[in-house]
């Protein structure tokens, strides 16, 4: 099977889809082609697939990468069996393209795209009010003409259809990991306002001499001067961007992972996925009281819940973790037995091309809604599809 993957908003580096996605599906014996804003990003392709460089989609600059991917997609969709596309722009670019009278078209939902809305500063007011509805309609058209995978149980209430379900798990390590630790706390992922950007630099200095936050991941331009002179300051540790494999390696030893998303309803429906890491790497987590990632915690049994933007809360966790090792503990070894249990990637990456060749296999005499009958009542997809 011939996959071409694309992407113009996110890093080629992202986990669902550089270190989960794309590994499953060579994994799965499939020809990947990957088209990606690598210049972008400063990205190196990865090994093992065909890299296709696209300009980046980003704030009102958007115009150039999707006549780039219209014209990219016009071209290769013939030479493919599938087309994984990963962003609600790239919609627009698929239809530009007519790529679904060659390839079978999969558009990977891993957003609330029109919650996500209030969180683009870069949009005028008027238009944040004005494109939700415009957002659900490109939904409701992609329904009708493209085939649908999502990647939280929660998406589902935004389709007229049962969809295949793809989690946002992940790779959980099947080797022993050792047990928290007393001295560091991590956060790792994109850092931003609306992500707790802030709140890290003001907990950094709160627990300064006594516990140190080390921040691992790339900062927007909201955040990023704050981060930077708390590093200075030495409040913070801030290694920035850290590939994948090197960032889920440092979190062995950590005393605890932290997520303090603000109250945004993009987040609601949308399980942290560095939650998921911490645990699998066996470190209690402390979670912002997003209700996903508090169904998540308490159902894992796996950390400590605090308030929205309450910078004190959460150095009184950190500071109840470091004094009691057999809580910690505790809770790291209920997360991780959760995390081997139910948010393992491997079971999940194989369903991801399972789903993929039927729909590849069954293009020519189907229809999305024939194919999505495949789908559980639950969304998730056969474990024979």
């Amino acid at each position: 099977m011939r996959v071409l993957v694309v992407t113009v908003v996110h890093d080629p580096e992202d986990a669902r889809i550089r270190h989960r996605q794309l590994l499953s599906l060579l994994d799965a014996g499939c020809t990947v082609t990957y088209a990606a804003p690598f210049t972008a990003y400063h990205r190196t392709p990865p090994p093992g697939v065909r890299p296709l460089d696209l300009p980046r989609a980003v704030g009102r600059r958007r115009l150039a990468a999707l006549r780039a991917a219209t014209a990219l997609l016009r071209r290769e969709a013939p030479r493919h069996d599938v087309v994984l596309v990963h962003d609600p722009e790239l919609l627009a670019a698929v239809a530009g393209a007519r790529a679904t009278r060659s390839a079978a078209v999969v558009w990977d939902v891993h957003e609330d795209t029109a919650a996500a809305l209030s969180m683009k500063t870069w949009l005028p007011g008027p238009a944040r009010r004005v494109l939700p509805a415009a957002v659900r309609a490109a939904e409701r058209a992609a329904e009708r003409h493209l085939h649908l995978t999502l990647a939280e149980t929660g998406y589902a209430d935004r389709f007229r259809r049962p969809h295949p379900v793809v989690p946002n798990s992940v790779l959980v390590p099947l080797d022993d990991v050792p047990p928290p630790g007393a001295d560091r706390v991590v956060y790792l992922g994109r850092v931003t306002r609306a992500r707790g950007g802030l709140e890290l630099v003001a907990l950094g200095r709160e627990l300064a001499g006594e516990v140190e936050v080390e921040v691992v991941g790339p900062a927007d331009g909201d955040v990023r001067d704050a981060l930077r002179a708390a590093h200075e300051a030495g409040h913070v540790r801030w290694r920035g961007f850290v590939p994948n494999d090197e960032a889920l390696a440092g979190l062995a030893g950590a005393l605890a992972g932290l997520s303090l998303l603000h109250d945004e309803p993009n987040y609601a429906h949308s399980r942290p996925t560095k939650l998921m890491e911490y645990m699998a790497h066996g470190l209690p987590v402390v979670t912002t009281p997003n209700r996903a990632a508090v169904e998540l915690v308490e159902a894992a049994g796996a950390g400590l819940v605090v308030p929205f933007e309450d910078v004190p809360a959460a150095a009184a966790a950190v500071r109840a973790l470091r004094d009691d090792a057999g809580r910690r503990r505790a809770l790291a070894t209920a997360g991780r037995r959760y995390a081997l249990e139910e948010l393992d990637w491997r079971r999940d990456g194989r369903r991801l091309a399972e789903q993929l060749r039927v729909w590849a296999d069954t293009r020519r005499g189907g229809s999305p809604s024939d194919v999505s009958r495949s789908a559980r009542p639950d969304g998730r997809a056969h474990e024979g599809s």
